[in-house]
């Protein structure tokens, strides 16, 4: 039996969650009791951001606490990850927690072949998953649990599925399943110390395609559009050279002939290459089915560790690694892109034992801060390199509800793989609560949002008369707060 005061951390991630898919914060369409449950036993932070729009360099930014300015780690696809970064997982680890993985990781190429692994990551138990497709490699721990433990051929089994909308695999074969049975059996070891499991799933990231049984609890019909105005065509082709993997923005109002048209589009790249033609409540219906699904999985995780005795003592964080747009403007997918849609995460932590319950934070907190906040709550120093700020103070009720930043960012740098555009962008997103500003090297185009009073972000006063001095203000402060991210570098040990 563990008889270690320090807690046990459960560190569930989803890809490409949306902030606004959690039904008691206010999504009266979607059901997520489970979620529901947790922001009622630790502390919703309604104001959450990424700090890239991409797996890659958002998970690079969490697992190190730092920026993309000073990890360097920009793209999804990256050859490897730098030996120079430390994971919280390897800190966690050499302070004697037992930390394991199940799903996702995407430090580097991932997307057809093993990922390889960083090196000293920190994890004991490693079981990796990525992009469920009909191509594993071999290695890859969810086919072979298909394969072994249900007797399914996961070439056959995702081989037959079509289009990047509709119906997927069934909900006992889904790897979302997978995630929880691997995580229940490494929560119900022995051990004698605290552990730490990072559950990254692929799902809701696109293709959108939940089992049946959750996409029949939502009509399509009863669903809302997405956000968008007419002027959104006009305004996003200003932007068509800027990286998006949506090429062009279409109304959502207009229902095509066909739900889905992909094409030749082989089921591999359907998660990056967004169809032609959809339906956008279809869309939108199979999103939430996907996230209900996610939900459930997660109660089977948590009553485990109830059923354990463990349940008091962990820490649960909950969130996503970037967002998705889901037709909002006349885009889907992700990109180059700042919009609310897409920068705006969930997160949700819960600490029976040891936190407030029942607090929603309107506080603007990062995915940096997780790594610190958990370092600190394990009792371990925070490193001087890591950027990110403790969240503890907070959750225990110490400090203001509502205050954290001044300011949080995210950045874009060539960041999707396989872009078919004409440059590799470089955008930037600084956001202080009410004013958002969003600029893209080499491109003459910029964005300013004030979502006090345009909450959908429809109203672009980069381009407006009169606004001269709050772009001049804003692009100071932005200048700041980017610069603020650059870490010192190499240790200096001489005065020249």
């Amino acid at each position: 039996m563990n008889t270690d005061p320090r807690p046990n951390i459960l560190w569930y991630c989803t890809d490409q969650q949306r902030y606004d898919t959690i039904h008691r914060l206010g999504n009266s369409f979607i059901r997520t009791p489970v979620l529901d449950s947790l922001t009622q036993t630790g502390t919703a932070f309604v104001r959450a951001y990424t700090q890239s729009t991409v797996c890659t360099p958002s998970r690079a930014s969490f697992l190190t606490g730092r920026y993309p300015a000073t990890h360097h780690v920009h793209r999804n696809g990256n050859a490897y990850f730098p030996g120079t970064e430390t994971l919280v997982t390897k800190l966690l680890a050499d302070a004697g927690y037992d930390c394991g993985l199940v799903g996702k990781l995407h430090l580097s190429s991932a997307a057809h072949r093993l990922e390889k692994r960083p090196s000293g990551d920190g994890y004991r138990f490693f079981q990796w998953s990525h992009h469920p497709n009909p191509d594993y490699p071999e290695g890859h721990d969810y086919a072979d649990w298909l394969a072994n433990e249900k007797g399914v051929d996961p070439a056959a089994l995702y081989g037959k599925l079509q289009g990047s909308i509709g119906p997927g695999v069934p909900a006992e074969l889904h790897q979302t399943t997978w995630c929880s049975e691997t995580a229940i059996g490494f929560i119900r070891e022995e051990r004698q110390a605290p552990w730490l499991l990072s559950i990254n799933p692929f799902d809701p990231h696109p293709p959108f395609d939940p089992p049946q049984e959750y996409l029949d609890r939502y009509n399509p019909q009863e669903l809302p559009y997405p956000l968008f105005q007419e002027s959104d065509l006009e305004h996003q082709e200003l932007f068509h050279r800027i990286d998006q993997q949506t090429r062009r923005a279409t109304n959502p109002y207009q229902q095509p002939e066909k739900a889905a048209d992909t094409g030749s589009i082989k089921r591999g790249d359907m998660g990056s290459i967004p169809p032609a033609a959809y339906d956008a409540r279809l869309v939108k219906a199979c999103y939430y089915a996907m996230i209900e699904q996610i939900d459930e999985q997660l109660g089977r995780i948590i009553a485990a560790l109830k059923e354990t005795g463990q349940y008091e003592n962990t820490i649960i964080v909950f969130t996503g690694d970037h967002s998705e747009l889901l037709g909002d403007h006349g885009l889907i997918y992700k990109g180059c892109r700042f919009f609310e849609g897409l920068t705006h995460v969930p997160l949700v932590i819960s600490w029976p034992a040891a936190v407030t319950a029942d607090v929603t934070s309107r506080a603007l907190v990062e995915l940096v801060d997780i790594a610190p906040t958990l370092l600190e709550a394990a009792g371990q120093p925070v490193p001087a390199y890591m950027q990110g700020c403790s969240l503890l103070r907070l959750l225990k009720g110490e400090a203001a509800t509502h205050d954290h930043k001044a300011s949080v960012i995210s950045e874009y740098h060539g960041a999707v793989g396989g872009s078919a555009m004409p440059d590799q962008t470089h955008g930037f997103m600084y956001f202080d609560g009410r004013y958002k500003v969003c600029i893209y090297e080499g491109h003459d185009v910029g964005e300013i949002y004030d979502l006090d009073t345009d909450p959908g972000e429809f109203d672009n006063l980069w381009f407006k008369s009169g606004y001269s001095t709050l772009q001049a203000d804003l692009l100071w402060r932005a200048a700041k707060r980017y610069l603020s991210t650059s870490g010192p570098g190499i240790e200096r040990t001489a005065p020249y």
